[in-house]
């Protein structure tokens, strides 16, 4: 509020209004002035005020004109993320919490030698707290022939034996994976039948070396990729026949219909499956495990809800036979992908719970999948403990 200060008239006090002046002492009148130059001269005369300036109000209306195509594109942002943000609102059911069937990624150090019995012990110590049943120990990559040298996993079966003394009833599953040519001149290419047969091929040799399951990471995956169901049926074959899983980890489903198709039409990077293909996907496999990370989310609370409708979207496809796992991020980077303040351990628990309770809250062969154990903190482990395994 602007502040007026009070006004105080002068006052003389020895002046007397009501005594006439005296003629003799009284000053003379002051001389009429003269009467000023006409403007018609020109030299008196108030200045002329500039014009507006054209090119100031035209520069105006250009900077308030390239605001307003800069907020454009915001507005559905900035609608999108309130939307997020309120999909993370609301309380979890109760009984939505481990069903014991949860896994965890293990780096290859468990299976090239660098691992010893002491760490086999400290981490059954870890696992014994939780719900975990199954471990995909990476035992690659394939090459891009489809083929995997043994020498890529010497120490399996010492690790396989020690999982099997320390914690009995957990499965060690092989964690295989490459780049695909999907998006490049090299990487493997599911569309070279030589390749996927090759991709069988390893399948049994891990299974034979002892690994109780196959887990597969191809990326990046296109969706609607034919050639990935073909394999995905000539691999679950094989499983099947020696009572083993068929696992996969799975791309993100498209938050808003046909979103792949936009992006990959921009960038080349579609990043999203159709949920359609998902389902396609799901029901192939004994397991899918959604990487629910790298989600670009800038909050805890966007992030949430987001893992939330993920994991909405993934149960309306996923046959109830098939174990469905929600990724977990326990590891911590900073970039534009991924935001480690935003993409928490907590946030990531409860947006399960909440897309759990209100798709499913029943469903049995479901759970959590957390990456990885190398990049772990205590912190990660406790928000998983805490918020899902109780």
């Amino acid at each position: 509020m602007e502040h007026v200060p009070n006004a105080h008239p002068e006052v003389d006090a020895e002046t007397n209004p009501d005594r006439p002046a005296d003629p003799r002492t009284a000053p003379e009148p002051a001389p009429e002035p003269e009467p000023a130059e006409t403007a018609a001269d020109g030299e008196n005369a108030p200045p002329e005020q500039p014009a507006p300036d054209r090119r100031s109000r035209r520069n105006r209306r250009i900077r308030r004109l390239a605001l307003t195509l800069l907020l454009i594109p915001l507005v559905p942002l900035l609608t999108a993320l309130a939307a997020l943000r309120v999909n993370y609102m609301g309380d979890p059911v109760d009984g939505t919490l481990t069903r014991g069937k949860d896994a965890l990624w293990l780096g290859h150090a468990w299976v090239d030698g660098r691992k010893k019995d002491a760490d086999v012990t400290a981490l059954a110590a870890r696992l014994k707290r939780g719900g975990i049943r199954d471990l995909y120990v990476h035992a690659g990559p394939l090459e891009h022939d489809g083929t995997l040298p043994e020498s890529a996993y010497p120490r399996a079966r010492w690790f396989i034996d020690a999982v099997h003394r320390e914690l009995p009833g957990i499965r060690v599953q092989a964690w295989l994976g490459d780049v695909l040519a999907s998006e490049g001149a090299v990487g493997l290419r599911l569309e070279d039948a030589r390749t996927r047969a090759a991709v069988v091929g390893s399948t049994r040799q891990i299974l034979a070396a002892g690994f109780e399951g196959a887990h597969f990471d191809l990326e990046p995956l296109h969706s609607d990729d034919g050639n990935y169901l073909t394999l995905l049926d000539a691999l679950h074959r094989v499983t099947a026949a020696r009572g083993a899983p068929l696992s996969v980890a799975a791309h993100q489903i498209d938050p808003l219909p046909h979103l792949h198709t936009v992006r990959g039409a921009v960038t080349g990077h579609p990043k999203w499956w159709s949920q359609e293909f998902f389902g396609q996907v799901a029901r192939r496999v004994d397991q899918i495990a959604v990487m629910t990370y790298d989600t670009m989310q800038p909050l805890e609370s966007t992030y949430g809800g987001y893992v939330a409708q993920q994991t909405s979207l993934a149960l309306e496809v996923t046959p109830e036979t098939t174990d469905l796992l929600m990724g977990l991020p326990f590891y911590h980077e900073k970039g534009f992908g991924h935001w480690e303040h935003a993409e928490t351990v907590a946030g990531a628990v409860r947006g399960v719970r909440l897309g759990l309770s209100r798709t499913d809250a029943d469903r049995e062969n479901f759970g959590v999948a957390a990456y990885v154990d190398f990049a772990a903190t205590e912190s990660d482990w406790t928000s998983y403990e805490e918020g899902w395994v109780r």
